[in-house]
């Protein structure tokens, strides 16, 4: 990708990676993680602040908070390069992601579609929706779409 992005660590199956947040607020840790779901091939991307919980006495991802730290399309570009690492190395999973909150997704949508694009290269994007029945199906992505949340699949080469 063309835009500014943090150093990404990351363990060796390349399923949780880590950067740093810099900015006014100081130095904040981010993880990002891909995750089974019940569908073996979609994995769940969450992000969010890795933050220490005192009553379970381990570290956490936290994906409600809002640190405000100033490189908020730094951040989203960090994130986009840890897809395409995860799907170097697993081709054929699919991601799935959705914002913690509805601005959040939305704030994704604007994010895909302001670099569709450069993302379409590598990149198949649908976004998901409530379909006619109640279940969660996949549609084709729109740049004006209302989706719940949007699944990203590697080309075949």
């Amino acid at each position: 990708m063309k835009h500014l992005q943090y150093d990404l660590y990351r363990n060796t199956d390349t399923t949780i990676f880590e950067f740093k947040s810099v900015g006014p607020n100081g130095e904040i840790t981010k993880i990002i993680t891909f995750n089974a779901t019940q569908s073996k091939e979609i994995y769940n991307l969450a992000f969010g602040d890795l933050i220490y919980n005192e009553v379970q006495k381990k570290y956490t991802l936290d994906d409600s908070t809002i640190t405000d730290n100033g490189d908020r399309n730094i951040i989203l570009a960090t994130v986009a390069k840890s897809v395409y690492l995860f799907t170097e190395k697993y081709p054929e999973r699919m991601i799935f992601f959705k914002g913690s909150t509805l601005g959040r997704t939305r704030l994704y949508r604007r994010a895909i579609s302001i670099n569709l694009e450069e993302l379409s290269e590598t990149f198949v994007i649908f976004g998901a929706i409530i379909n006619e029945f109640g279940n969660v199906t996949s549609v084709p992505f729109k740049t004006n779409g209302d989706f719940l949340g949007f699944i990203i699949k590697r080309k075949e080469l």
